[in-house]
């Protein structure tokens, strides 16, 4: 073929004639990540042109194991759940059940938000873009490990500070993707596990796919979640989220989840039929909240033009091509999806572990598949994943160094038990056991703890279980005038569980 003919035919086909990359330069790329980034095992699947190219697992189930992972191997997938409400709301929307611009409340009279304004005008579209008023991962104390129904945990969404003007502003809120599965209740009769089973699972073919993590015991091939400890990998159990499965509950694997990314790449059609139409995924494809390009963003994704959220998927676009992709962070484990409809190209990573190892592998796949030049990314990955853990320490540093020594507490311990009560979260107990004050929070006694003197009218607490979120805490008993405890004030520094928005008075 002349190089005429050639140039004809790739305008005429656009790249479908560009040479695919090495995918086993691609697998040996991805192979020396895991074991530089020192992460147990992941797996990774990648689609392209309607064919699966990769499917894969790296290392093990848990760190020192001899089981490997594979392609079938099950990990949470967290917020990546997202798209499947979205997508759910998406099939609502074309039965003519709903409207995405309907009041959340005329489906939830108990919806309520900081203000009457933001109650009455809330509606479903807005519950799934992220501009309700709420701030980034605001209120998710209320759900963490606590035994809070979804209907329980909405109710309480009140009490929750409001973080900038109605519509006006980004914060990712779990709770209102939460408020999104009671809606989907609501409107079509069934929870939004079942409804995702009987409308996406079974039709795709994703029968390994599940809701909760109480359906683990009786499936072989789990991942298990690590924690990274002082450089090291510490296997946690499985946290079961429950009441919060509609902001991130799904449990699937890299081969069930390419079924669902392949019907992401077709517009909702697969073999048997269509899940949404077309123009319901341009509806959650479509940028409903935008972000700021940073100058250091720009600097690392020079082709970026815009980056925001649509409908249960965050929106960007990389070497010219639309992206649609969305993250997940679960208790000990990481994920990444993502999709570039106009290359036909879908990437999957399942990790078990808490290490941003997934952006790097993402964008080194989109270089391979655009035949662009690309920098290591994983190696630029993991210097930012150091420079982030070196600044979580020296937070943590900070406030040790700032301890002072040689006070006691200004009561005697019986004190400062009794009953405290927060309108967001509920009721927390404080009381002696075998001669120490321990804590007691009543909606999530797996937070359970006992209370250490660390200075002054601080304590430091001392977590019975590990928790993967956070470790280090502290509890200020805030006296009134009159030298009588008053409230709590929590200082558990991590980035996602926000224990300072808990403001528990006392009430006996």
């Amino acid at each position: 073929m002349n190089k005429i003919a050639t140039l004809f035919l790739l305008i005429l086909f656009g790249t479908s004639l560009i040479a695919q990359p090495s995918i086993e330069k691609i697998d040996a790329y991805f192979a020396k990540a895991q074991k530089e980034w020192n992460i147990p095992g992941f797996a990774i699947g990648i689609i392209k042109d309607g064919e699966i190219v990769l499917s894969k697992g790296y290392g093990t189930l848990e760190e020192g194991g001899s089981d490997k992972v594979d392609g079938n191997t099950l990990f949470a997938i967290a917020s990546n759940t997202k798209a499947f409400i979205s997508a759910s709301i998406a099939q609502l929307v074309d039965e003519g059940k709903l409207n995405w611009d309907d009041p959340v409340i005329k489906y939830l009279p108990y919806f309520e938000l900081y203000d009457d304004y933001a109650t009455n005008h809330t509606t479903v579209r807005d519950l799934l873009c992220h501009r309700a008023g709420l701030g980034t991962y605001s209120g998710d104390a209320i759900w963490y490990k606590s035994e809070y129904s979804g209907e329980e945990v909405v109710k309480r969404i009140k009490a929750v500070p409001q973080a900038y003007d109605f519509r006006s502003g980004y914060g990712y809120s779990n709770l209102m993707f939460i408020t999104a599965g009671e809606v989907i209740k609501a409107v079509s009769g069934q929870s939004w596990n079942d409804y995702a089973e009987d409308h996406f699972f079974k039709p795709l073919g994703m029968d390994r796919t599940i809701t909760s993590t109480n359906d683990l015991e009786k499936l072989e091939n789990v991942a298990t979640p690590h924690k990274p400890m002082n450089g090291k990998n510490k296997a946690i159990a499985w946290t079961n989220w429950d009441n919060m499965g509609a902001a991130g509950g799904i449990i699937s694997s890299v081969n069930d989840m390419l079924k669902w990314m392949q019907a992401q790449v077709d517009q909702g059609q697969f073999d048997d039929g269509r899940l949404f139409s077309a123009n319901r995924q341009i509806d959650f494809w479509t940028p409903h909240n935008s972000y700021r390009l940073s100058q250091g963003a720009r600097n690392t994704y020079p082709s970026r033009h815009f980056s925001g959220y649509g409908l249960g998927w965050g929106v960007f676009d990389y070497g010219g091509r639309f992206v649609a992709s969305h993250s997940g962070g679960y208790d000990g484990m990481y994920s990444r999806v993502a999709v570039m409809p106009e290359e036909k190209l879908g990437f999957i990573i399942l990790t078990n572990s808490m290490k941003g190892i997934s952006n790097p592998m993402m964008y080194y796949t989109f270089d391979q598949f655009l035949q662009k030049e690309s920098q290591d990314w994983s190696a630029f990955g993991l210097a930012g994943q150091k420079r982030s853990e070196q600044s979580h320490q020296r937070r943590l540093q900070r406030i040790k160094d700032n301890r002072l020594e040689g006070t006691k507490p200004a009561l005697d311990l019986e004190k400062y038990t009794g009953l405290f009560r927060c309108e967001m979260y509920g009721d927390i107990e404080l009381k002696m056991e075998d001669g120490k004050l321990s804590i007691d929070f009543k909606p999530a006694p797996q937070l359970a703890a006992t209370l250490d003197h660390w200075h002054l009218n601080t304590f430091e607490i001392k977590w019975k279980e590990e928790h993967a979120w956070f470790d280090f805490g502290t509890l200020q008993f805030i006296l009134d005038n009159n030298g009588q405890v008053q409230k709590l004030q929590f200082d558990v520094p991590n980035y996602d569980i926000f224990f300072h928005e808990i403001n528990a008075v006392r009430v006996n």
